[in-house]
């Protein structure tokens, strides 16, 4: 199987701090996987994807990364989005004065313009923006407001995730999507990650509960301690995580 990312003996640093957090981590993601990272705090979990979606507080001191084998690393951030990356935030910033619909359509409209492909009109844009709002069960008139403006915290994640499901990433990372969310969010966020798995689509998945994992069941599980995977498995992983903790792999 081809994979999609492949990430090799990366290290990394706080730009800021020049503090070492990635210290020779690998991890590879073939086509149509759903992967899982889990791990203590300050063990690198949302150092990883910021460094894969290509966040600036973030320096890459060693390593390669490759995205359908291409070198990832040169990619400036909005071409890793526009050739199908996409990352759902731990903390979504809310932007004043940009409504909801005016900022997806710009996005959805920037990536189909860079793949070639024409843009949708504003009556099938909105047909597709309808449906999706009613999927993830998002309030339509908090979409009236401002970008995440008076959103409550899972209010927020609920509308990365539609943003998700509006762009159709290739390889989806998700951080920390889970923290602060309801029973029904929670259940309304691993029903559109498992609407959207395909043969085609990856994910890659920072949590630090068993419950969102107990709706999506990810193909592969990996523990991250100090910056680097010290374990590997399936879902059977995320079990001893939750009945013995992290001090087993350290």
């Amino acid at each position: 199987m081809d994979n999609i990312l492949e990430i090799k003996n990366l290290k990394a640093s706080v730009t800021e701090t020049e503090e070492n957090i990635l210290n020779g981590l690998n991890l590879s993601i073939g086509k149509g996987e759903t992967h899982a990272i889990m791990g203590p705090n300050g063990g690198g979990k949302s150092t990883l994807v910021n460094v894969i979606a290509g966040k600036d507080s973030y320096n890459v001191d060693s390593g390669e990364i490759e995205f359908f084998s291409e070198d990832l690393l040169e990619m400036e951030v909005d071409e890793r989005a526009k050739k199908g990356i996409f990352m759902a935030f731990q903390y979504p910033s809310e932007i004043p004065g940009v409504r909801p619909w005016q900022f997806i359509k710009a996005s959805v409209d920037a990536k189909r313009k860079f793949l070639g492909e024409k843009e949708l009109s504003v009556r099938e844009f909105s047909k597709i923006y309808d449906e999706n709002i009613k999927i993830v069960g998002m309030n339509e008139d908090l979409m009236k407001r401002s970008l995440n403006e008076g959103f409550s915290g899972g209010e927020k994640k609920r509308n990365e995730v539609f943003q998700m499901l509006m762009l159709e990433p290739q390889l989806a990372l998700l951080d920390e999507t889970d923290s602060g969310l309801d029973v029904d969010a929670l259940k309304s966020v691993g029903d559109v990650v498992n609407r959207m798995r395909n043969d085609e689509r990856s994910f890659l998945i920072v949590t630090h509960y068993q419950r969102l994992l107990d709706h999506i069941k990810p193909d592969f599980v990996h523990v991250l301690i100090k910056g680097k995977i010290v374990e590997s498995g399936g879902y059977e992983l995320v079990k001893k995580i939750e009945e013995n903790g992290y001090e087993s792999f350290v």
